[in-house]
Parts: structure tokens; C-alpha cells; sequence
């Protein structure tokens, strides 16, 4: 149901994917279940989400074959470092009840300890040659962060894994990453970010934008259709996120309809430049005190 994508070590990926972050555990299971039978292939969770465990479950709850779906997961900084790193795998992948994991990314750059980030992303390359994990990325690197990290590291990530979405588009990243041959990844796709709780009273979700809604009524489609539909079409991978059944499915219906390139261009025109999420330069996660537990 969803077209695939082939990252720069030639493993293929399906283009939209369903994410859980913020997904309590105790509605996971479910969520990732409802997510298969809707025609996912492609589930993405992290260490740091708290429900990696709920992810394996509701997989091998559908009886769908392991090599069939594409798992992703992401290490939180309290486990960089080389050893600490290699630890992680062990902890994700008994939690996900798996011996290989097929994308596994760093979650943060963590500039304020960058010496740990790329030790943690040597031992991402130690995991790859040992063919435990298929491919390994990162997450919400900025360009100077990339180039830092291809300073003191030998393999080019197969994905950057960022927020994006059409309040929110960061340009010099997608530059970043196609001149590296690394694929971008869009979190919020759907511009979540912009309405959750506790943002501010100025925030506008991009749900209801007045462009986006124009185009949705004239494809007989609903706004977040037509940001996910603007995204395949800029050839971008995204991970929407719900627990809601009606839209887990809505959200993989938009390869039945292709927006035009007027459309498309103004869509990217609606960046505000304002990022939504933590700015990764100015946050230090590692004071966020959150520890991965053992399995």
C-alpha cells in the first residue's frame, strides 16, 4: 500500500510510517495492531518513548512475517557513549522482542557532549557491521552538526529524522541532507507540534490553515492528507503519529490522488521558519533525566 523509498545503503523503506511517541504504553499495543491491518509496514518508536515493549506486542500480535515490516527505533543520550551504546541495542531489541533492528538512529546531536554522540555513532557502525541493525541514522541533527559528525565518523547516515511539516520546513537541513545522500525524515509531519498543549496561546495548528483546507476540499481530502501527500511528493519519508483508528487509517489513504505543482509550491510557501519542538543547539537533553531501563 505505500511506496518504498531506498535509503544510500540500498535498504527500502516504505515511505509513510506510524510513529508512537507520546502513545501511552497501555494504548500502544493496540495502536501499532490497527496500524498493520490498515497496511503499515513501517513502525517507528524510540528508547526514550517508554513503549518499545507495547511496539513488539502489538506486532506479533497481527501474525505478520518479521521481515515484512520495517522496526525503527532510537537511542536516548543517557546511553551514548561506545559501550553504553552497544548496551542500547541489547535493551531495545529484548524489549522489542527481536534479534536485528532495522533502523536505529540517534535521538538527539547533544552538542554540549558531542564527544559521546560520536562515540555512540561508532558504535551504531559497530552494530551495522555486525549485521545486527540494517541501517543507522540520526535525529534531529542540524547541517553543522552532520558535518561535525562525518569529521570523525566513517559511514554517511541513511536518515536525519527531523521536525517538518509545512509551518515548519527547514530548508538548509533538506539541503544538508541531499548534498549527503541522507534521507529526511519528517516528525510532526502533520505539524502536531504546533497544537500541542502547553505551547503558548499563539500557536495556530496547520490543520486549519486556510491554503491547506482549500486544497484538501478541492482533492475531497482531509488537511492531513494533503500534508502527507506534500511530503511523498518532495520525496520525504514521514512518521504520523495516532491512536485514533479512523485516522491511523485516513492517515496511509493518499496515494490515490497527486497535488499539482502549483499546489505543491504553495504549500512550501507557508513556512514560518519557527520551529516548534526543542531547539537541539540549545537544549542539553542529558539534563533531562531520563534513564532507559534495563529490560
Amino acid at each position: 500500500m505505500t511506496n518504498d523509498l531506498t535509503l544510500n545503503n540500498g535498504l527500502h523503506i516504505p515511505s509513510i510510517g506510524f510513529g508512537v511517541f507520546q502513545s501511552a504504553p497501555e494504548e500502544t499495543a493496540a495502536a501499532v495492531e490497527t496500524a498493520l491491518a490498515a497496511g503499515y509496514r513501517h513502525i517507528d518508536t524510540a528508547a526514550g518513548y517508554g513503549n518499545e515493549r507495547e511496539v513488539g506486542d502489538g506486532i506479533r500480535r497481527t501474525g505478520i512475517d518479521r521481515n515484512d515490516i520495517v522496526i525503527e527505533t532510537k537511542v536516548w543520550v543517557s546511553d551514548y557513549g561506545y559501550d553504553e551504546t552497544r548496551h542500547a541495542f541489547d535493551k531495545s531489541a529484548t524489549k522489542l522482542g527481536v534479534e536485528q533492528i532495522d533502523l536505529l538512529i540517534l535521538h538527539q546531536p547533544m552538542p554540549q557532549h558531542f564527544d559521546r554522540t560520536i562515540q555512540a555513532y561508532r558504535a551504531l557502525e559497530r552494530l551495522l557491521a555486525d549485521g545486527q541493525v540494517r541501517a543507522i541514522g540520526v535525529s534531529n541533527f542540524l547541517p553543522h552538526h552532520l558535518a561535525a559528525l562525518r569529521e570523525q565518523t566513517e559511514v554517511v547516515p541513511a536518515i536525519n529524522q527531523v521536525e517538518l511539516h509545512p509551518y515548519y520546513t527547514q530548508p538548509a537541513v533538506q539541503r544538508a541532507n541531499a548534498d549527503l545522500g541522507i534521507l529526511t525524515q519528517a516528525w510532526s509531519p502533520i505539524g502536531g507540534i504546533t497544537f500541542y498543549p502547553g505551547w503558548g496561546e499563539d500557536r495556530r495548528s496547520v490543520l486549519d490553515d486556510e491554503t491547506v483546507g482549500r486544497i484538501a476540499a478541492a482533492h475531497g481530502k482531509s488537511p492531513a492528507q494533503v500534508m502527507l501527500r506534500w511530503h511523498l511528493q518532495r520525496g520525504r519519508s514521514v512518521i504520523p503519529k495516532s491512536t485514533n483508528a479512523q485516522r491511523i487509517a485516513q492517515n496511509i489513504d493518499v496515494f490515490d490522488f497527486v497535488l499539482s505543482p502549483d499546489e505543491l509550491i504553495a504549500i512550501d510557501a507557508l513556512d514560518r521558519g519557527v520551529r516548534g519542538g526543542p531547539d537541539p543547539d540549545e537544549v542539553d537533553p542529558s539534563t533531562w533525566d531520563l534513564i532507559i531501563p534495563e529490560p
